[in-house]
């Protein structure tokens, strides 16, 4: 028979671990795991390796002394967590944002996502590849709309025009937007995007 002790500080580790006699010759010796007992995971490649451990590792030094330290901690952990299924990443996520002190709560929630340098080539891909995506269903959607503005106001557009506008970059789709407004024709809401 085994006892696993996980505890949240050093002094209830140290009660947890001392050995009990149970009489006859009979002594049981707890096993415990303390908050130093497990280790520093602020590396990302590492965390990626073992997410469970990078969470237990914000678990255990959430409220450090050091709120840089935990930040880091946390940021590995979160992460780690990723590349994870669904259900679990929202396990993570909240089990790491719970386990942080307020002042590594509000140093991470202050945190600018738009300014983070993202360290390794995994996040590095995947947010790339999000922004892109979010890019291209952004165009889309603005000339989608563009298209039905001209159209509204300019009646059907002929196919060429249509191509043309679905292939315009976004600063291309902002200029025809802002013409719209004052263009008394289509060939001049449409100028700087024609042959």
């Amino acid at each position: 028979m085994c006892l696993f002790v996980v505890t949240a500080d050093d002094a209830t580790a140290r009660w947890a671990a001392k050995v009990i006699d149970l009489g006859g010759g009979n002594r049981f010796a707890p096993l415990v795991l303390r908050p130093s007992g497990v280790p520093e995971i602020t590396d990302e490649s590492q965390a990626r390796a073992d997410p469970e451990l990078a969470v237990l590792s914000a678990m255990a030094h959430g409220r450090d002394a050091d709120t840089g330290k935990s930040v880091q901690i946390a940021l590995a952990a979160q992460m780690a967590s990723l590349g994870l299924d669904a259900d679990r990443s929202r396990l993570y996520f909240d089990l790491v944002l719970f386990s942080l002190s307020e002042a590594a709560r509000r140093e991470l929630q202050s945190m600018d996502p738009a300014k983070y340098e993202y360290q390794s080539d995994f996040a590095r891909r995947y947010v790339a590849q999000g922004q892109a995506e979010g890019l291209a269903e952004g165009r889309a959607a603005l000339s989608s709309l563009i298209a039905k503005q001209l159209t509204s106001r300019f009646g059907v557009l002929p196919e060429d025009v249509r191509a043309r506008i679905a292939a315009a970059s976004l600063r291309e789709l902002e200029t025809i937007g802002e013409r719209l407004l004052s263009a008394k024709t289509l060939s001049e809401a449409l100028d700087r995007i024609q042959d």
